[in-house]
């Protein structure tokens, strides 16, 4: 498969400020359902984030709320995952466990619509002991999953083959290596994470900020490519998708496989109380 997207080429806009979700908080990761046509998103339910009180969304390809779940004391939402069995089962992969607002382990589970989980309800594996800020994504093309954690307060990715971590073989993984390359500003924080084939992508920004980070210069947000192999820097760009939204906070990353890749990019825009989110891409190779 093609597994490297220019980072140059101008990005596209697919949803354009949707108020879809389940409340009217930011978007925070998303996922694709390519084979159901379904994208996933994570939401933090108002005033749950110390808590880890998430909402799952399942929405169309236009954009419409299908229907939610939602998920008490599992995390951020920063990272997610959708996983097909060979049973036909679809699988989220989301971070749980939380302490802190942040998962100390990940997990999946089946969407229901209206359907309430605690931590009690799943099996939260916890890979990589003592580490916190568990998230995950799932490359469906070359079946692996990476989790982005803390150990010591320090980012990293830990890369596995699917079949083996879902089987709970954790001891050999198949890259291990510090998060690099994010930012030019290091203070600047993370935003989300997509694994495609041998390579990792990054996001990092943050809103719009009248002296910090205003508006006419469209943006602080970047985006980076990682080699998923040995975490050397291949490339990062400065991008000024949707560099018209108000309030303009990169949130989440994802790839689209099925017929042409695409790398998604989340941003939210409008007043808080009243979010809305925007989906842009860059097309892969041909």
């Amino acid at each position: 498969m093609a597994d490297r997207f220019d980072l140059s080429t101008p990005s596209e806009r697919w949803l354009w400020k949707k108020d879809t979700l389940k409340e009217p908080t930011l978007l925070q990761s998303f996922a694709f359902d390519e084979v159901n046509q379904h994208l996933y998103v994570l939401q933090l339910r108002r005033g749950g984030g110390p808590a880890g009180d998430l909402f799952l969304n399942r929405l169309d390809y236009r954009g419409k709320r299908l229907g939610h779940m939602e998920l008490r004391g599992f995390g951020h939402g920063v990272g997610i995952g959708v996983q097909h069995a060979s049973d036909g089962t679809v699988w989220i992969w989301t971070e749980a466990d939380a302490k802190g607002g942040y998962g100390r382990g990940v997990t999946r589970l089946r969407f229901s619509d209206g359907a309430v989980r605690t931590r009690e309800d799943v099996k939260i594996r916890h890979p990589i002991p003592g580490s916190t800020h568990n998230q995950p994504s799932v490359c469906t093309a070359s079946r692996r999953i990476a989790l982005r954690h803390r150990l010591d307060g320090e980012p990293r990715y830990r890369v596995w083959d699917l079949d083996a971590f879902v089987a709970g073989d954790y001891a050999d993984p198949v890259a291990d290596f510090p998060q690099t390359g994010l930012h030019p500003d290091p203070d600047v924080p993370f935003q989300g994470f997509a694994l495609h084939g041998d390579r990792l992508y990054q996001l990092a920004g943050t809103a719009y900020h009248a002296k910090k980070n205003p508006a006419a210069r469209r943006g602080n947000a970047y985006l980076s490519c990682l080699d998923a192999r040995t975490g050397e820097l291949l490339d990062r760009r400065r991008t000024e998708a949707g560099h018209s939204l108000d309030h303009r906070e990169p949130e989440g990353l994802a790839v689209r496989h099925g017929s042409g890749a695409r790398l998604c990019l989340g941003l939210g825009s409008g007043p808080e109380g009243a979010r809305r989110f925007s989906i842009y891409f860059k097309p892969g190779e041909a």
